[in-house]
């Protein structure tokens, strides 16, 4: 029998079993991901054009000749680690001169760079992005994805993910198996109406379902041959597209009503039925159809929207972190007075989420949850608002104001967001509105009268520019003893003496790849409240007391592994006790309930996908 038949035959045995990761001597688990033999059917430069495959000086002579790469590759075989000590010297080195120009910021130039060694090696692009998550999640991600999606007629170079229109109905359910995994375990898809606050831009959206798909990898160990970017193009609204001879999509205006709906329906049918236990993340929808969508699907499909249930949960957690930080229980949370700037589906996820959470916390009755109303003051575009406005967003509605308690307040409708803070001295200011500056020096000032000895001022609108204010403007103005929280980066403040102003980054990042994570080893067929819920809450508790003290309400990106595994366990565990919970691969539903706590982590850190190269084995087709 030949080596590689007798691989094959092992593997296949492999597959029927759990290998034997015991805890406490109790229980087994799936082995780690990527410590077996790998079976490949292509071998000399095919293997080297793969950028699945691809492992470029790191292959031992070994695998050289059994793949038929000798004399292919220089002769010194380099270690994984020297390979990205070169690749570092060269992005360093690179960086300047890859730039289109003065004008051209430096994190575009890092992303080019970045992009190509994705393009040759990703276990090595990979592990470059994990061991340094700090420094490039903010280029692959936001806020670096908004000017990669703002130009990227211009920087695509090489096919990544699928693309389905409006003039693929009819033939979605056959274009779906144009994809070569068999599996896909994570779908994220946008229609690029709402990118960030950038609004329209069309096919170029799909950047940021790339750039969210190297956060699953890099955080929750999504395996990246079992992740799949998805961009729906029913056309574009942006007039400049719709003329820029450059641009990649359809150059038509937005299909609307039923004709969309047709669209995302049979998008949603064929890639459930060709990858049944996919998860599908939607990503920046407009809000006029982000809640819709949700709505239709969440009860039949696994799915979720990151920017109304991804955000709420982030925000809910720094509104949490907040309470722990002004140094009161847990319990006063439904005391919280929280002014909202912003009503698009962001805005109206966070409202909802912090209500349902103040309303359990008070008895989770319909009093306490009309009680829990009562605590937010919602400003959009038109000012205040309250029942007296004649047009009302459905979503919105149930945070309008009645007039008897603006009267009381002595505020009206429409009324603008300084006289808002300055009646009600909340101890929130909380900013999804997507205008850059909307904090200004007037506003900030009149928050220096907020009732909170230590109030929280939550800039999360991204990318950078268009966040509400700057960390310098808040604490400058405000004084010392705030708690900042805000969606894009921004380094501490140095507030002399020796002390910092903490500036937290409410990321999504803290949230979305453990929701993914955990339904995806749960096995549950949706993503219930619950579980999100529960995803948020193990986020806010992640934090030591002595650092919430101190205004760090937030972890530090470089943590973002454990805490996607702890986000992960505890959505596990709420699947569990909500009875949703199935079982992943040979992990029965019935077992994975015995499990304790701390068994639950270890199933799942032993689930994440590692950036090793595997044993390459040559099998003929």
């Amino acid at each position: 029998m030949s080596l590689s038949s007798v691989l094959l035959k092992r593997l296949q045995i492999q597959r029927r079993i759990i290998a034997a990761v015991n805890v406490h001597g109790t229980r087994s688990f799936t082995t780690t991901e990527g410590h077996r033999p790998t079976i490949v059917h292509k071998r000399s430069l095919d293997i080297l054009h793969d950028p699945w495959f691809n492992k470029g000086t790191a292959f031992s002579m070994t695998e050289r000749d059994r793949l038929d790469l000798r004399g292919l590759l220089p002769p010194n075989v380099m270690t994984s680690e020297q390979q990205i000590e070169r690749f570092m010297a060269d992005l360093k080195r690179l960086q300047l001169s890859a730039r289109d120009g003065p004008s051209d910021p430096n994190n575009l130039a890092k992303w080019r760079i970045l992009n190509r060694l994705h393009d040759r090696n990703e276990t090595m692009y990979y592990k470059v992005l994990i061991d340094n998550i700090e420094e490039y999640a903010p280029v692959v991600y936001t806020p670096t994805v908004g000017l990669v999606c703002q130009n990227y007629s211009g920087l695509f170079r090489r096919p990544r993910g699928m693309y389905f229109s409006a003039e693929d109905r009819g033939e979605m359910m056959s274009m779906v198996y144009n994809w070569p995994a068999d599996q896909v375990d994570m779908i994220v898809v946008t229609d690029g109406s709402r990118i960030l606050g950038l609004g329209d831009l069309g096919v170029q959206g799909i950047g940021i379902a790339i750039g969210k798909l190297d956060l699953y990898v890099a955080a929750a160990g999504i395996n990246p041959q079992r992740v799949l970017p998805v961009m729906i193009d029913v056309g574009t609204n942006n007039e400049k597209l719709l003329k820029d001879p450059l641009y990649l999509g359809l150059q038509e205006h937005r299909l609307d009503g039923e004709e969309y709906l047709a669209v995302i329906d049979e998008f949603m049918e064929a890639v459930f039925t060709r990858w049944p236990n996919v998860i599908v993340q939607f990503e920046d929808f407009q809000t006029k159809w982000a809640f819709k969508l949700l709505q239709r699907y969440r009860n039949d499909y696994r799915m979720f929207n990151d920017d109304v249930q991804g955000t709420a949960g982030v925000a809910l957690a720094g509104l949490l972190g907040a309470v722990r930080a002004q140094g009161r229980p847990m319990i006063d949370f439904p005391k919280m007075k929280i002014v909202v700037a912003g009503a698009g589906s962001a805005g109206i996820g966070v409202l909802n989420a912090a209500r349902k959470t103040m309303a359990r916390m008070l008895g989770d009755t319909e009093v306490a949850f009309e009680s829990a109303r009562s605590q937010f003051w919602v400003v959009d575009a038109n000012g205040l608002l309250t029942e007296e406005r004649r047009i009302i967003d459905p979503d919105a509605r149930p945070f309008a104001r009645k007039v008897k308690e603006t009267e009381r307040q002595g505020l009206r409708e429409g009324a603008k967001l300084v006289e808002v803070v300055q009646q009600v001295k909340p101890d929130v200011l909380l900013g999804l509105s997507a205008v850059g500056g909307l904090f200004s020096k007037e506003v900030l000032e009149a928050l220096k009268g907020s009732t909170s000895t230590k109030p929280a001022i939550f800039p999360m609108s991204n990318p950078t520019k268009n966040a509400e204010c700057t960390p310098e403007d808040a604490f400058s103005i405000v004084g010392d003893n705030i708690i900042f929280a805000s969606g894009s980066p921004f380094a501490n403040v140095d507030l002399g003496n020796g002390h910092l102003g903490h500036c937290n980054q409410a990321n999504n990042m803290f949230l979305f790849p453990g929701i993914g994570l955990g339904t995806l080893l749960s096995g549950s067929r949706i993503v219930s409240d619950g579980m999100l819920q529960a995803a948020a809450e193990c986020l806010a508790a992640y934090m030591t007391e002595e650092e919430v003290l101190q205004g760090i309400i937030y972890p530090s990106i470089s943590r973002i592994r454990d805490i996607t595994k702890e986000v992960a366990a505890a959505v596990i565990k709420e699947a569990i006790e909500e009875d949703l919970a199935e079982g992943y691969r040979e992990m029965d539903g019935r077992e994975l309930k015995k499990f304790n706590e701390e068994e639950i982590k270890s199933f799942v850190k032993n689930n994440m996908w590692s950036p090793e190269y595997p044993t390459l084995v040559y099998h003929k087709d």
